[in-house]
This record gives C-alpha cells, structure tokens and sequence, in this order.
C-alpha cells in the first residue's frame, strides 16, 4: 500500500508546526467534510470511504517523508521528531459508499487531535470528492440508460489514478462493467471490451477481420461494425459472419455502433438482425455519451441495448469538480465541546456547528423519503413522537411528521486510527445504492427541473446556530 501521508497542502504542514509550538496540537476537534449546492447537482452518490480509512489507518512519517521536510527549511527539529511518531488515533464517522447524499450534510466527520484532523485534510477531500463526483455522474447516466452500462473512460481520464478508482466509483454508481483491466483485478469488478477499428483496418477486408475475431471468440462475438458502412457493409459482414458461427454452433453476442445517427442506425440494425433470424443479438452504442444523449436518444426509439459510456462519464465533463469543503465544526477544552462557526455574507455558506448527527426521515405509509435531518449527536431521534421540521433558511416553511421512520444515516469508519466499518463488496454497494435511490421520489432524482431535497437543521442545532451567529454580530471575529 502506497504511503500517502504526504498528499497534503504545504499550509496542512505550516499549521501544524504552529499549534505543536502553541501546545495546541493535541487539542480535540470535530471537522465535517461536506459539498455545497451546484445547479447541477441534485443529488450525489457517496464513495471513497473506503480509500479513506485505508489512507487513515496507513497514515505515517517516513525517514524519506521527514528527510523532504527537513529540507524546505520550515520546521523545527523537535516538531520533525514529533512527526516521526505520528499515526492517526482518531474517530471517524461517515456514511456509507453508495449511500445518496445531498449538499451540507456532514457526509464524513473526523473527531481528533488537532494536528491529526487538520492534517488529513487534504487527502479525504481528494480521495471523497472524485469518487463521489464519478458514482454520481454514473447513477444519473445510468438512470437515463434503464441498465447496461459499460465504463469506457480510462484512456480519457486525467491520469491512472483517475482512471482506475472512476472506474471504481462508476461500478458503485451502477455500471455493469468496466473495460479497465487493472480496475477489473484490484476490485473484482467484471471487464468488458471486444475490438477496435484498427482492428477491421488491419485486415484485408472487413469480412475477414470479422472471420477472425469470430474465430478467436466464437462464443463472445460482439463486432464494431461501423469502420467503412454500417449499413451497407457492417451489419451485412457481421449477419454473415453470424449465419457461419451458428452453423458451427455458437451464438454471436451482437454489434457495436461507434458514430454516426445512432437513433437511426440501431433501429435499422435491429431490423436487420431480426429479420436475418438474431433476435437475441445485443446492439450496444458508445461514442460521447452521458444522460443527456442517452435520453434524447431512447426518445427516438434507439434500439440499443448496451451503452459505453467513457469521456464524460470519467471526466464528469458538465461538473468537473464535487466542490467538497471541510470545516471546523467544534473544539474540546477540558472535556468540554466549544462549537465553532465560519461565516459568510451568503447565508448558505454559514457552517453548521458542533458536533452532529444526521438522520433520513421516511413516510411511514410509502416508504418513501421526506427529508434528511441534522441535529446535535446528543439528541434523540428515534420517530416516537411527532416532529417539525423546518428550512433552515427560510423558516416559514414547515412541515409536521406524525407517521414516519427514521434511519441514521453514519457509523462509525474508523475508531481509535483503527477500520471499524466492514469493507464491502462493490456489488454489494452498488445494490445498496440501487435500493435506497429507489426510496426516493422520482421528483427529487429526475434529469429536468428537480425538487429540491428537504435537508433541515433539528430545532437545538438552529438555536446554537443563531445564537453564535448573533454573539459574532458584524464585527471582525469571524471563525
């Protein structure tokens, strides 16, 4: 395992010298990590906790590591010899990967020392804010998709790393497969891919080229028929190849379009096939598509039935960054919790402070989601009695719950630097995230115009917030 340790900001560093000089560095404190609103997001997909608390529990200081250090000329030897000692001894409390999330929920929090939480900083929010970035453009392709999507990005990618845990992120988003072969290895996650067009270039014909990939996987035979004439070459070559595989008794898999009208092309190769005696002979499509060209072409009537989705799914091209923050939420002097706030002449960005938990509250009669619901973790919410709930903005709108659920949305990730969540299959988290998406009422998922989400403050948590927000005033004190 790779020693990330410092896969940090240079300032990570700066600070910590300075709370270790002001005897501060073993201080407690709470920081949220949480992504603010954006016009295109109505909801995410959370993923990377696991990366996370493998990062945590590896987290140390190597000669190498502290060697580097020394030569910046910015720390102080006893703060270097501090270093070469530290591990993480902290809590962490997250959700889980594939749970849906929803702007200014505390999706992971971190209980530490001071120097510990401040450290880590930089690393959970790269590590959380692009896998989470990538299951979410994935949940959403494969929305518009109904199933069957490929991940085809890995060339297209900004790096390996990007490549390898999008594809991650992409399975856990709903992808049924990636043509990642590393990714395939390190996760187990299934791999898929037939040819490409060099592939038919390199033979003296098209027909050829089909004969021999069809000779090399008989029983796996899926051809990209679009290299000269989809329909005047292409399907015709591939039908014909088809007839000979089922006289040798296969069956082929089906074609692949990659360019051109693929509303028109699928249909008429879907008659082709049909009418050739393949009924059963996938078309599958790819060429730049996400949600937006997979709806639009689903209402078409496109006839395809497997999509390879690569560039923008990997890139998350229309939202190129999650905007993932994290902020101190609280410090502990003798025991005693101190919340902090930051604040801002923009109300959304005005922190919520202390300690939190966060709960979904569900209608007790559909099963379905209402609203999220962040308190203070020493509250009780448990759905015995009624509650209100309010905008924690615009406080007039309210709403009473009488017949609901309520389900606690973290657990802890690590305890004491140590792993305490289970480390979960990747089927596994994309089924949870399949089964609580569809707790959700289409109006809060859907592509066009959405429903904005209901996440509200508890009646206590408001309070502290008001009450620091006014004990701050407008003066130069600001946290």
């Amino acid at each position: 395992m790779r020693n990330l340790t410092l896969l940090t900001d240079l300032y990570q560093l700066t600070m910590g010298q300075g709370y270790f000089n002001e005897k501060r560095h073993e201080e407690i404190a709470v920081f949220d990590l949480f992504f603010r609103p954006n016009k295109l997001i109505t909801y995410s997909v959370a993923a990377g906790m696991e990366q996370a608390a493998d990062y945590l529990e590896n987290l140390h200081f190597s000669e190498d590591d502290l060697a580097y250090l020394r030569s910046l000329g910015l720390f102080s030897e006893d703060f270097l010899a501090y270093l070469k000692d530290l591990k993480f001894t902290g809590d962490v409390y997250a959700v889980r990967e594939g749970e849906i999330v929803f702007p200014y929920e505390p999706i992971l929090t971190v209980k530490a020392p001071m120097i510990q939480a401040q450290l880590v900083e930089t690393a959970l929010l790269t590590v959380i804010n692009h896998q989470t970035l990538i299951a979410s453009k994935a949940s959403k392709i494969c929305a518009a998709a109904g199933g069957g999507v490929m991940e085809f990005g890995l060339r297209r990618a900004q790096g390996a790393d990007a490549g390898v845990y999008g594809a991650r992120a992409a399975m856990i988003g709903g992808c049924v497969s990636t043509s990642n072969v590393y990714a395939g290895k390190l996760f187990d996650i299934p791999v898929s891919g037939t040819m490409a067009h060099s592939w038919v270039m390199n033979f003296p014909s098209e027909l050829e080229a089909f004969r021999a990939y069809a000779r090399s996987f008989p029983d796996a035979c899926l051809l990209l028929v679009d290299t000269y004439d989809t329909l005047r070459s292409g399907l015709p070559h591939a039908i014909e190849v088809f007839n000979e595989l089922r006289a040798a008794g296969h069956e082929p898999k089906g074609v692949r379009l990659d360019s051109g009208d693929l509303a028109y092309l699928s249909k008429e190769a879907r008659k082709m096939l049909d009418k050739a005696g393949f009924p059963d002979a996938i078309v599958c499509a790819s060429g730049d598509l996400d949600e937006y060209s997979i709806r639009s072409l689903k209402e078409q009537g496109a006839k395809i039935d497997s999509w390879g989705v690569g560039t923008k799914l990997i890139t998350s091209a229309d939202l190129p960054a999650l905007g993932g923050v994290y902020k101190l939420a609280a410090v502990y002097e003798n025991g005693r919790e101190i919340p902090k706030i930051k604040l801002s002449d923009t109300a959304e960005k005005v922190t919520n402070p202390g300690f939190k938990e966060m709960y979904r509250l569900y209608d007790g009669k559909s099963g379905k989601a209402v609203a999220d619901y962040i308190a203070l973790a020493d509250e009780t919410v448990d759905g015995s009695a009624p509650l209100e709930i309010f905008h924690p903005v615009e406080t007039w709108k309210r709403m009473k719950l009488e017949n609901y659920t309520v389900r606690k949305l973290r657990a802890p990730l690590v305890l004491k630097g140590k792993r305490a969540m289970p480390r979960y299959p990747i089927p596994e988290i994309a089924e949870y995230r399949r089964a609580e998406y569809a707790r959700f009422w289409e109006e809060y998922t859907r592509q066009d115009m959405p429903h904005i989400y209901k996440v509200d403050l508890s009646e206590r948590l408001y309070r502290l917030k008001r009450e620091l927000l006014e004990s701050y005033g407008k003066g130069d004190a600001r946290v």
